[in-house]
């Protein structure tokens, strides 16, 4: 599976955007997605991940009621909906697909990334004050 994020850009603090990855290959929908984020000079953060077939939705503490993940696995899409953004929201932000398929684990399974395999390029969102 090869991934690429899009959508990232720059916005206004409050603002919002909608990121995508996207896919190939129909194996992905055999797999979670998760997305990443990371500053310059700082680690790697778990935003969220959904479950192969989106019935289970992970988020991050700093992200938490401003995010959504959502994907079609006909189209073979993730979406990433940012809403209320921060200045700290400034980041890369990545994709990938879990290791290990149909996978029903733990919250703190999906936010290592040592988990996941497959990372797309990112997308660069900035948020200005």
């Amino acid at each position: 599976v090869q991934l690429q994020a899009s959508g990232g850009g720059l916005v206004q603090a409050g603002g919002s955007l909608r990121l995508a990855c996207t896919a190939s290959g129909r194996t992905f929908n055999n797999y979670a997605v998760g997305w990443f984020r990371q500053a310059p000079g700082k680690e790697r953060e778990f935003v969220g991940a959904i479950s192969w077939n989106g019935g289970r939705i992970y988020l991050g503490d700093s992200v938490k009621g401003r995010v959504t993940i959502s994907r079609d696995n006909v189209k073979l899409m993730v979406w990433l909906q940012m809403d209320i953004l921060k200045p700290e929201d400034t980041a890369v932000y990545v994709c990938a697909t879990d290791s290990v398929p149909y996978s029903a684990r733990t919250y703190n399974y999906y936010t290592d990334a040592n988990n996941f395999n497959s990372w797309g390029q990112g997308t660069q969102v900035t948020v200005s004050s």
